[in-house]
């Protein structure tokens, strides 16, 4: 198996990298009742250039790796698959951000090719599974670290948590709507599995700031 990519595929996983950083800080200094005007200012820039370190580590990584989770198994199922940024609903991300409102919806794989029901559906469970194992990665610096490398671990939970639970839902282009098509059983494990741990995460690992 052969992973390759085109350059305007990488330039899309760069820019959406970017855009989603960017987009999460505004609204992780929204929610915090940050002001943006002042952390604009030189007094602010500290923190911007904080959050912002913070969110690409985590919320670009978590992104990134979901995406490459799907080309990696459609690739190895003999598919043509590649990422597409949606430039509009990034910049809808980023309005959203500054706005106080969390909406990502950066792109996705597209693959084409003879493909079976079960192939599909575990294509699309790569993604939340990736997320799901992410997870452990991150608590060691949760748990033990302090300071920026304990933000990172925290922030690095609950998004991987939540990218997880939200792509297992059985609706629209998510992912869990493609899982279910294959396989109820498979889909409601995922679900609970993924479900549950967005849940424990946002109650009681949640954001840094």
């Amino acid at each position: 198996m052969s992973v390759r990519f085109s350059t305007r595929e990488l330039g899309d996983f760069g820019i959406a990298w970017v855009a989603l950083g960017v987009a999460f800080t505004f609204f992780i200094l929204s929610s915090v009742g940050r002001s943006l005007f002042a952390v604009f200012s030189s007094a602010g820039t500290g923190l911007l250039l904080r959050v912002f370190l913070v969110s690409m580590l985590t919320v670009g990584v978590a992104f990134l790796l979901h995406e490459l989770a799907h080309k990696v198994v459609a690739v190895r199922f003999g598919q043509v698959a590649e990422f597409r940024a949606d430039y509009t609903m990034l910049a809808l991300a980023v309005g959203a951000g500054l706005a106080g409102f969390l909406f990502a919806a950066p792109g996705a794989v597209y693959h084409r090719g003879r493909i079976t029901d079960r192939e599909r559906g575990l294509v699309a469970l790569a993604g939340p599974v990736t997320n799901l194992l992410l997870i452990p990665v991150f608590a060691p610096l949760f748990l033990l670290a302090g300071g920026f490398l304990g933000e990172v671990g925290q922030l690095g939970i609950t998004i991987n948590a939540a990218l997880a639970a939200f792509n297992m839902l059985p609706f629209g282009p998510l992912d869990g709507r493609t899982v279910r098509s294959w396989s109820n059983v498979v889909f409601g494990l995922a679900f609970l599995a993924s479900a549950g741990t967005g849940i424990i995460a946002i109650l009681f690992v949640g954001f840094p700031y």
